[in-house]
């Protein structure tokens, strides 16, 4: 079978690599290692997706959906991701489909992602398909939709640009949320389309919808703080309390990035034009500015 290459994402308290895992599985236990991937890990991995294609070759579908499920339930997210892609492999999609359909609403998480990494990659290269499976299971597999959602900022940006804002008008916050996931990806390229979304949602007072607005306006303000800066200014001119507080997150941030002595995080340009604004602020005609500029210059000046 030919070995496929993938760019992976990091989780919190993963190991560097994974424990063999022809060690770990057996008919009747399913993965139970985190971590990354190594080249024996991909070794067994292979092996085990080469057993179910022979059941499908001799049209054994039942057989090879039991073996998928069983391998599928690892809480480890590289496996899943190494299986779901890797599956596009054989050579009858319809096959292959039929039993993979059904594990997108399994009752194990596992085998709902390693579903979903399947017909992410079979479809790729067709970005409504993509958004259509994704309308369809953010909220059952939350950690693999923000991943696909990473790639398709980076593989189609204007696409993306055209067709995420109708995720932030949703009612389901969780989806609201992951609307602003991956648009670091364009921070530089068009800092403008991410400041006029935020605008659509800087009131929004779900908890998971302020994360989200105060990780992303850090990073297009470290990125472009030129053009940031005016729109969290004229927020803060005609913003409610709750509105404060989410711009005092992201600017308690940036002025403490201002400060650190690590030089790695921070542009010269990002650290004047910081510094400049807060002074500004701190004699801005508007209360609400003004008392911003004098906290965060307490930042600064310490």
């Amino acid at each position: 079978m030919k070995l496929k290459y993938f760019s992976f994402i990091p989780l919190l308290g993963t190991q560097n690599h994974s424990k063999n895992i022809g060690s770990l599985i057996n008919k009747e236990q399913q993965l139970n290692e985190i971590g990354r991937l190594n080249s024996d890990d991909r070794k067994e991995l292979n092996k085990i997706l080469d057993s179910i294609f022979a059941y499908l070759d001799k049209d054994k579908l039942e057989s090879a959906q039991k073996k998928l499920i069983n391998i599928s339930k690892t809480p480890n997210y590289f496996i899943r991701e190494y299986l779901g892609k890797s599956l596009t492999d054989y050579s009858s999609k319809t096959k292959m489909k039929k039993i993979i359909k059904p594990m997108l609403k399994h009752r194990i998480y596992g085998v709902r992602a390693t579903a979903l990494f399947f017909f992410y990659d079979l479809d790729r290269e067709n970005p409504e398909k993509v958004l259509k499976l994704l309308e369809k299971t953010f909220d059952s597999v939350p950690w693999e939709v923000e991943s696909v959602i990473n790639e398709m900022w980076r593989s189609y940006p204007n696409f993306m640009k055209e067709n995420i804002v109708n995720w932030i008008e949703s009612g389901n916050s969780q989806k609201r949320a992951l609307s602003f996931h991956g648009m670091e990806n364009i921070a530089k390229s068009d800092p403008g389309f991410i400041m006029e979304f935020i605008s659509k949602a800087i009131d929004d007072d779900k908890i998971e919808v302020q994360k989200k607005i105060t990780h992303i306006l850090t990073q297009v303000a470290r990125a472009n703080p030129i053009v940031v800066f005016p729109y969290i200014r004229e927020w803060l001119s005609v913003g409610s309390e709750k509105r404060i507080k989410t711009i005092w997150v992201s600017m308690k941030k940036l002025a403490n990035i201002v400060v650190q002595r690590s030089r790695r995080d921070k542009s010269e340009e990002f650290v004047l034009l910081t510094q400049q604004t807060i002074n500004d602020w701190k004699n801005d005609e508007n209360e609400n500015v003004s008392n911003m500029g004098k906290r965060l210059s307490y930042i600064i000046n310490r």
